[in-house]
């Protein structure tokens, strides 16, 4: 018998769904960025300094990208959603683990943002927005004809649900 946990309470009744692997190279492609912006800090501060510390600085600028993209690489394949008949639920996390569970009858609204570096390599994100600001959820990396569907298929949930209320 395989034992339950809180964060897999149902683990054979539904299909969690993962989000797309574009976001680990949209995730990348900023870190990337933010690396070049303070490696050249760092650089041109070496040049008018002549000074260890900016050398020092550097390395660890780089030395801690590497860490946080092998960390990212991981937080991004453990997101993942599935829809049931009365509620979204919403898990990601390798060290710290989160299970949100969101009812239909309980969202005010949903939205889909795409940054620029999310527009770029094609994959949004849909937010779920409740009454109680920490139960908000969100799910990045959905391919946007995918975010249009959850979007749309939860307002109306939402709207048959929240009836009478």
């Amino acid at each position: 018998m395989q034992s339950l946990s809180a964060l897999d309470p149902w683990p054979d009744s539904f299909q969690w769904r993962p989000v797309s692997s574009r976001l680990i190279a949209a995730e990348l492609t900023e870190r990337a960025i933010w690396l070049v912006v303070l490696l050249g800090g760092s650089a041109i501060a070496w040049l008018f300094t002549q000074s260890w510390w900016a050398v020092a600085v550097g390395a660890a600028v780089l030395v801690l990208n590497i860490i946080g993209a092998i960390f990212g690489t991981l937080a991004v394949r453990s997101y993942g959603y599935a829809e049931r008949d009365r509620d979204l639920l919403v898990r990601h996390g390798r060290m710290i683990r989160r299970l949100s569970i969101v009812p239909y009858a309980r969202m005010q609204f949903v939205d889909v943002t795409a940054g620029p570096l999310e527009r770029m390599f094609n994959i949004a994100t849909v937010r779920l927005h409740t009454a109680a600001a920490a139960s908000d959820a969100f799910i990045p990396g959905l391919r946007p004809d995918e975010a249009t569907r959850l979007r749309d298929r939860l307002a109306a949930l939402g709207e048959d649900r929240g009836e009478g209320l």
